[in-house]
């Protein structure tokens, strides 16, 4: 199976694993206060795959490096970014519907794509750039899917704050996505999940019941660790901005796990989305598919050479072939270049 292939089913689990992160975390609102809710989210999502790495022993299934002194930069502001977002997406849950705020995670794609684009220069193919303009069509339908479903409030407001965060902080994983991506995320989920219980404790929110501790870090491994776990190993091939692409049918399975788990109710607007974000994940799966041609030509060119007084000419008969891999990002090309040259020098 190709790499793209593989890297894509990836992108694809993490965006269904994340989905029901919204839904499931707006019932467990109930028991949890929003900045506790996050730090047991993110330290279920650290411990576990700290089990997982413990579990594997001296068995590598990876070839990665560990970070180094290097990514630091990138570390640290991965690590705050994801302290930030996931309160702000806490804090909007508990001031509006999951449906609402699983729909404004779509905004999540425009904030990854714009900054992979404008700070750290990767292309955006024509296709990548309509089908997000398709998933984006499809959440503005959607988002008036029922009365008051789509409230441009102080919830909405917080949960568009987390987006942009994870935005920023798609793209600072990007630069680690060489690295072990089990690593990654364990330093995420940790010191992430640790930062948000300090800010929950100094604000005086109390710990929740101790079984509801325990479902909240089983959800955040899954939701959080697991899906972060795929998402990464997804970037090393697809790059930052087509991933969140492929995580962008996360916000439609969101308002799916929405109604099936709290009952939220569907209609018209909810089918016409539905075949928008079909028609925009054709686009990304015919956005993977590398075209490969080969083809080869002869010229023929004559040089001059001038060694002191005496001046020479030269023709040369060259033979090229080229090798070319076109990528879904524009201009983005791998060439194999072979050359075979007659010389005769006159």
């Amino acid at each position: 199976m190709k790499k793209k292939t593989i890297a894509t089913l990836f992108a694809l689990l993490a965006a269904a694993l994340y989905a029901i992160n919204v839904p499931l975390s707006k019932w467990m609102l109930q028991k949890a206060e929003p900045t506790m809710m996050a730090a047991f989210l993110y330290l279920g999502a650290g411990l576990g795959l700290m089990l997982v790495r413990l579990a594997e022993g001296r068995k590598q299934t990876e070839a990665q490096a560990p970070l180094t002194r290097k990514e630091l930069p990138y570390t640290v502001g991965m690590v705050v970014l994801d302290i930030a977002a996931p309160i702000l997406l806490m804090l909007g849950l508990s001031r509006t519907n999951a449906s609402n705020a699983s729909l404004l995670n779509n905004f999540e794609i425009v904030a990854t794509s714009l900054i992979a684009h404008f700070v750290f220069r990767e292309v955006l193919s024509k296709r990548l750039i309509l089908a997000i303009s398709l998933v984006t069509l499809a959440s503005v339908i959607l988002s008036f899917e029922g009365e008051g479903s789509f409230q441009f409030h102080v919830g909405s407001l917080y949960v568009l704050g987390a987006c942009c965060c994870w935005g920023l902080e798609n793209n600072c994983t990007r630069m680690l996505s060489n690295k072990s991506s089990t690593q990654i995320t364990t330093i995420k989920g940790c010191f992430s999940g640790l930062g948000s219980l300090i800010i929950a404790l100094a604000i005086g929110e109390k710990l929740p019941p101790l079984p509801w501790i325990g479902a909240i870090c089983l959800l955040g491994f899954v939701s959080y660790g697991l899906s972060i776990n795929f998402y990464i190993k997804a970037q090393k091939d697809l790059g930052a901005a087509k991933t969140s692409a492929y995580y962008s049918i996360a916000p439609f399975l969101g308002v799916l796990f929405g109604v099936l788990l709290l009952r939220e109710r569907v209609g018209v607007q909810f089918c016409l989305a539905f075949a928008i974000m079909v028609a925009a994940a054709v686009l990304m799966v015919r956005d993977t598919i590398s075209l490969q041609h080969c083809h080869t030509h002869t010229h023929v060119h004559t040089h001059e050479h001038r060694h002191g007084d005496l001046v020479h000419t030269h023709e040369h008969s060259h033979t090229h072939s080229h090798t070319h891999v076109h990528g879904s990002d524009e201009g983005n090309h791998e060439h194999t270049h072979a050359e075979f040259g007659e010389h005769d020098p006159q």
